[in-house]
C-alpha cells in the first residue's frame, strides 16, 4: 500500500520524518525522494538485520538509522539534535525478509529455531514455551491471539514438553495443526493466531504501540504533523483506534481506516489485512 501510505504523509520538500519501523527501507526511500536534499528522515528498527538492508538502499545524507524501538523515538531525537518532526510513520507488520528467515522462526513454513525475536534480547519464544504455565499459555494465545482454541493448545503443549521440547517453527506448527480443527486449504493456517500470540508476547509488542501513541509519538510530533500507522490485526488496530479518539491530542483524518485496493491484495496476499489509520497533532 506504499501510494496510500505515501498520500497520506502529505510530503513535501524539506520535511523531517520519521519511519519508526524502517524494515529494509521501502518505504524510506521513497520518502526520502519526495522530501528531497533538504529533508531530514530518521528510520528506527529493533532488528539489526533490517538496519543492515536499510543502510545498503538509503543514502548517508539526511537520514539517520537507530537500534530500537520507536518507543524511544525522544532519545533518538534527543541524539540527533531534532527538537520535533513533521511526520511519523510506523508500520506494525513484518517484513517478508523476517518472514524468509529461517533461523527466526516467524514463519511455521520454515523449519528454523522458535525464536520470534526482533533481536537478540531476552527469552526466544522456545525459551518462554519451556517455562510458562498452562495458565499463562492460555491467556497469551486468548488475549494476544484470539485463539478460540487457547486452552486445547495450551493443554497439548504442557504435555508434549515433558518429553518433547518444541523448538523449532515446524515443532510448533505441527502440534497445534494435530489439536485443532482445519477444514481446507483457503483458511489461514491454524498455527497462525498462536505464532501472533508468541510473537507480540516476545517483543512486548503491544505494550510499545500504547506507550509510543500515548507518549513518544505526541511528544515529538509538531503541531499540525501527521502520524501514520499501518496495522495487521484487530489488537493493533483497536489500541490506535482508541489512541485516536483522544481528540485533545489528534484530529482523526481517516475517520474508517483505508483498506486495500482488489488489485493490492492480488499483487501483494499480505496486504490483505492491512489497515491504515491517520491522525494529525493537535496544537
Amino acid at each position: 500500500m506504499m501510494r496510500e501510505v505515501l498520500r497520506g504523509l502529505e510530503l513535501t520538500p524539506g520535511l523531517t520524518v520519521v519511519d519508526g519501523t524502517v524494515g529494509g527501507g521501502g518505504h524510506s526511500r521513497k520518502i526520502g525522494e519526495q522530501i528531497g536534499p533538504n529533508g531530514r528522515l530518521i528510520g528506527i528498527d529493533r532488528d539489526p538485520t533490517m538496519l543492515d538492508r536499510a543502510r545498503a538502499v538509503l543514502p548517508t545524507e539526511g537520514v539517520s538509522l537507530h537500534r530500537g524501538s520507536y518507543v524511544e523515538l525522544p532519545d533518538f531525537l534527543k541524539a540527533d539534535g531534532i527538537a520535533a518532526v513533521d511526520r511519523i510513520l510506523v508500520d506494525l507488520g513484518l517484513s517478508s525478509d523476517q518472514l524468509a528467515d529461517r533461523e527466526r522462526g516467524f514463519s511455521f513454513h520454515a523449519d528454523g529455531p522458535l525464536d520470534l525475536r526482533f533481536h537478540a534480547e531476552g527469552p526466544t519464544a522456545a525459551e518462554f514455551l519451556a517455562k510458562a504455565s498452562e495458565t499463562e499459555l492460555v491467556k497469551i494465545f486468548h488475549d494476544y491471539g484470539e485463539e478460540p482454541q487457547a486452552s486445547r493448545i495450551a493443554a497439548a503443549i504442557v504435555r508434549q514438553r515433558t518429553t518433547h521440547p518444541i523448538l523449532t517453527a515446524l515443532d510448533l506448527a505441527d502440534l497445534v495443526g494435530s489439536v485443532t480443527s482445519h477444514k481446507g486449504p483457503s483458511e489461514k493456517h491454524p498455527a497462525t493466531r498462536v505464532f501472533q500470540a508468541l510473537r507480540l508476547a516476545v517483543n512486548r509488542e503491544l505494550e510499545h504501540v500504547q506507550k509510543a501513541l500515548a507518549e513518544s509519538f505526541p511528544s515529538c510530533l509538531r503541531p499540525g504533523g501527521l502520524l501514520v500507522v499501518i496495522s495487521f490485526h484487530s489488537l493493533e488496530d483497536r489500541i490506535v483506534k482508541d489512541a485516536f479518539r483522544d481528540a485533545t491530542v489528534w484530529d482523526v483524518v481517516t475517520p474508517k481506516p483505508i483498506l486495500p485496493t482488489p488489485t493490492e491484495e492480488r499483487v501483494t496476499p499480505r496486504s490483505r489485512s492491512a489497515k491504515i489509520r491517520i491522525a494529525r497533532r493537535r496544537p
